[in-house]
């Protein structure tokens, strides 16, 4: 089959992307092969979201520096660790990297068939080099496998489009007998899902390689509901009952390369699904654990800086899959117990997964409940600024938690009294963190240790929300005068806890610089931002901007928190 003879960076362009259109296409497709616990969440979601991440930093640096294989390869490496998501995202990430590193100089001669199968061999290794506890029968194998192919074939002098089609024939040889190599697999029907979206990036490879048409996905409904009960409980080779490990704990880690392997070891001695991808100083980080809290203290104690973290319930997680799955099949799922992140309107205690201490939140917008809900808040209470919950609603939702103990979140100045009421009038032991917006409810949650005391998480949370300094952006309804000057209806103001009003403008930009300017100390490093439902995408990137200009030091990291009136929620740690 004729083809190229060489890889230009144009074209590893196109690879990538074809590679993330291919996976979201196949999405659904690949989700439905999820065996929990062996794939931690979504694999086809998480793989299109990595993707998602990776092109985007490639367009942005060949828009900024021109097209060149540093450019392209640069951006392949940054994006995927600096987006990786999920287990099979962080797995995936390493294998684009170590592609990625082996193609940057290749500007003279192009990718070719030695080159390629070099690529494949450098991310076969980075992947298992990644994962604490490699584990045959899933994308590792499969990586693996092609990647021997692919050398074989370049050892024998064949072209590219030769060592391609090898290395795609080994590598979905080795998916068809993963169920082989993973019980789990065999007792649920299908491959690893993993494994099966790495294939699609041959596929994209070959592809754009030598015109090969791209794999339709499989529209069948994946394994059905009594095979899935069968590996709900499997257990590890050690004797650990991974599928009670309920919290994904992902980060992104500042680290010394030195002390790399000593933290995956310490995450090694809490949890499970442990991959640690990065380098230079820069780590993205996964596991699977029952103990957020040592999750994210055990680098400290190696002078590791986490950030960007981010905590998924998988219980909750597993449950809404069956829900989707039982209604694609046609199940009828009113019998069938779920968990429930919304206390106001949610379901009844025991549905919920036991804690020690549960968290009850008030959440001004879609994006917000969402984010509450990946760190591991079980009730979510829609409320805000001139959207105040009753006290009712409150007690409402805290007798609704499997836990006899629980922390509120009030979120809002004006809604801590009427939390401050809801222990009185419950037999359950509840400690109110004070906290007055939603950037410190996010920072506080970061503390929040579900098997802890709800005395020991409300100290703990409440010193961390009183640490950020907050801020907000609205427009003023009426003539007012203020510290900060006269204000006239419309005008766009800038606020902040304890100070009040601090930034007048005639536009949003104005204002918002300003404010973040009297925010931003030099002690300060990361600005959390919460785009409300009035902030446009083109308003963020003008922001965005004026912050990496501005403020270079400092790390922006931008959420979709949809609340009302407010464009901008800001908090700076």
């Amino acid at each position: 089959m004729p083809g190229l003879d060489q890889l230009s960076a144009v074209q590893i362009r196109d690879v990538i992307a074809t590679f993330r259109d291919t996976i979201r296409r196949h999405q659904s497709a690949i989700n439905r092969l999820n065996v929990y616990p062996v794939p931690d969440g979504d694999t086809g979601t998480n793989m299109a979201r990595t993707l998602d991440a990776v092109v985007a930093e490639v367009d942005d640096r060949v828009a900024k520096s021109g097209l060149s294989f540093e450019t392209v390869c640069g951006g392949i490496s940054h994006g995927a660790l600096m987006g990786a998501r999920g287990n099979s995202g962080v797995i995936l990430s390493q294998v684009l990297r170590g592609l990625a590193a082996t193609f940057a100089p290749s500007d003279a001669v192009g990718v070719t068939a030695p080159k390629l199968a070099d690529g494949l061999s450098a991310a076969s290794k980075s992947a298992y080099e990644a994962v604490l506890k490699p584990v045959e029968g899933t994308i590792l194998t499969v990586v693996r496998e092609s990647a021997d192919a692919a050398a074989a074939g370049a050892a024998s002098g064949d072209d590219l489009t030769a060592v391609l089609l090898a290395a795609r024939e080994a590598g979905g040889d080795a998916l068809r007998r993963t169920p082989e190599m993973l019980p789990v697999l065999k007792q649920a029907g299908v491959v690893d899902a993993g494994g099966a979206g790495y294939l699609l990036l041959l596929d994209a490879l070959l592809h754009v390689v030598a015109g090969v048409a791209l794999p339709e996905p499989d529209e069948s409904a994946g394994p059905d509901l009594d095979a899935l009960e069968l590996v709900a409980h499997r257990s590890s080779d050690e004797g650990v009952d991974v599928s009670e490990l309920r919290y994904e704990v992902m980060f992104l880690l500042d680290l010394a390369d030195t002390q790399h392997r000593t933290f995956m070891e310490a995450w090694g001695r809490i949890g499970d699904s442990i991959v640690v991808v990065g380098g230079d100083g820069l780590y993205n980080c996964h596991i699977h654990t029952n103990d957020i809290g040592a999750a994210i203290e055990a680098p400290l104690e190696l002078g590791g800086r986490p950030h960007a973290i981010r905590v998924t319930d998988l219980f909750e997680e597993v449950a809404d899959e069956h829900a989707k799955r039982e209604a694609e099949l046609g199940v009828d799922a009113g019998d069938v117990v779920h968990p429930a992140r919304v206390g106001h309107g949610g379901q009844h205690s025991t549905s919920l997964p036991p804690v020690t201490c549960a968290v009850v939140a008030v959440a001004s917008g879609d994006g917000i409940a969402e984010l509450f809900g990946q760190l591991g808040v079980h009730g979510v209470v829609s409320g805000g600024q001139s959207l105040n919950p009753s006290t009712a609603e409150l007690l409402d939702a805290v007798e609704r938690m499997n836990a006899n103990q629980i922390v509120l979140l009030p979120n809002n100045k004006n809604i801590i009294p009427v939390a401050n009421q809801v222990g009185e009038l419950t037999k359950k032991d509840v400690r109110v963190v004070p906290s007055c917006s939603m950037p410190e409810a996010l920072a506080s949650l970061v503390l929040y240790d579900p098997e802890a005391s709800a005395e020991q998480n409300a100290r703990e949370m409440s010193a961390a929300a009183a640490s950020v300094a907050t801020g907000e952006i609205t427009q003023a309804v009426r003539d007012t005068d203020s510290d900060a000057g006269s204000i006239t209806t419309g005008d766009w103001i800038g606020i902040v806890r304890g100070d009040g009003i601090v930034a007048i403008g005639g536009t949003w930009r104005a204002a918002t610089t300003h404010l973040l300017d009297h925010l931003i100390s030099p002690e300060r490093e990361i600005l959390t931002v919460l785009a409300g439902a009035d902030a446009t995408p083109a308003m963020t990137a003008e922001l965005s901007a004026w912050m990496a200009e501005h403020h270079p030091g400092i790390t922006v990291e931008v959420h979709h928190g949809g609340q009302p009136l407010y464009p901008y929620l800001f908090g700076v740690e």
